[in-house]
């Protein structure tokens, strides 16, 4: 089985030995027409670019003022969710969440009234033993905003299964989407969801073929509103090479449209994944695996020039970036 987590670190290992020029980007308009206007793409330079050279998966709280993402080794053998909070104006430094450093964790996400954070984890069900298992999705949760997390709580069944579950989005209704290998999926992995209904979790089911396929879907972002819906698929024939962001809409009769890519004002030839979308603020940010790292130089350069070269934001790694999006809804 390819499996998600084997989908990743397959990516890193070929991003690392096989380097390739990133199609610089430009300001185009999306292939995506009249639904979003773009910005250009830019590396998100922030507290968290600058210390960590692989991360992925960024979740922020409705006020701004938090911010959850993950942390991993070059070839995600090691992952943990990371923090920094907005104090007086200024982010704190960054921190291991009260919850994670353990395990191999990834891929949180804020409900959005920021009471209950989401993640995926392959920690063992009973807190007791050390013994790791599949990836299931877990959750931990506060009173207050400002209140600190509880221990970690595995959502259970029917959404965990003895398959993996991973990257889970959370809408206002408390309806769960997340990406699945279940026997249920329509091919490889797909985006499912798991409706809250009378105080518990339905049985998850795929979503239509408007998003998913008999390739690889994963990583969705929901909007609380469930009105819009991003998530990546692998190797489609519209794509620019590996994994493109897709968005999809929800019709007047509550259908999903058929999703479209994103364009290559946002898509690149690599990996392009874990994407989030700040509505107040029209920011989109997203994690890639672009390259523009040089195969040769001019001259002969010094050691500091060639490990800038290497350590550049474009280098393969996993990397934050951000830009603009106007989504016109319907």
């Amino acid at each position: 089985m390819f499996g998600l987590f084997c989908f990743y670190t397959f990516e890193n290992t070929t991003n690392l030995h096989y380097m390739k020029n990133l199609i610089i980007l430009f300001l185009l308009i999306s292939t995506f027409s009249h639904s979003q206007n773009t910005t250009k793409v830019q590396p998100y330079l922030n507290e968290i670019t600058v210390e960590f050279p692989n991360v992925r998966d960024i979740t922020i709280a409705n006020d701004g003022n938090e911010i959850y993402f993950s942390v991993q080794s070059y070839l995600a053998e090691l992952s943990t969710i990371v923090v920094i909070k907005k104090v007086n104006n200024k982010w704190t430094k960054p921190q291991i969440a009260s919850f994670s450093g353990q395990f191999h964790d990834l891929e949180p996400f804020l409900s959005p009234k920021g009471l209950k954070l989401y993640f995926a984890s392959n920690r063992p069900v009973n807190s007791s033993e050390l013994k790791v298992k599949n990836f299931d999705i877990w959750y931990v949760e506060r009173n207050l905003l400002n209140d600190k997390w509880s221990k970690p709580k595995n959502v259970g069944s029917p959404i965990n299964t003895d398959g993996n579950e991973f990257y889970p989005a959370i809408t206002t209704n408390q309806n769960i989407y997340f990406t699945s290998d279940a026997e249920t999926s329509k091919g490889k992995d797909d985006i499912f969801i798991s409706k809250y209904e009378n105080g518990k979790y339905s049985l998850p089911t795929s979503l239509s073929t408007a998003i998913n396929s008999e390739g690889y879907e994963f990583n969705a972002y929901i909007s609380p509103d469930e009105s819009i819906l991003i998530y990546t698929a692998y190797n489609r024939k519209d794509g620019f090479g590996s994994g493109d962001l897709y968005l999809s809409k929800k019709n007047k009769n509550g259908e999903w449209t058929k999703s479209k890519n994103l364009g290559s004002s946002i898509n690149s030839n690599k990996m392009d994944y874990c994407p989030f979308f700040e509505p107040t603020t029209n920011s989109f940010y997203f994690t890639s695996k672009r390259n523009s790292t040089k195969s040769q130089f001019s001259s002969k350069k010094s050691l500091d020039q060639f490990l800038n070269e290497m350590f550049k934001h474009e280098n393969g790694l996993s990397r934050l970036y951000k830009t603009t999006i106007k989504i016109n809804f319907l």
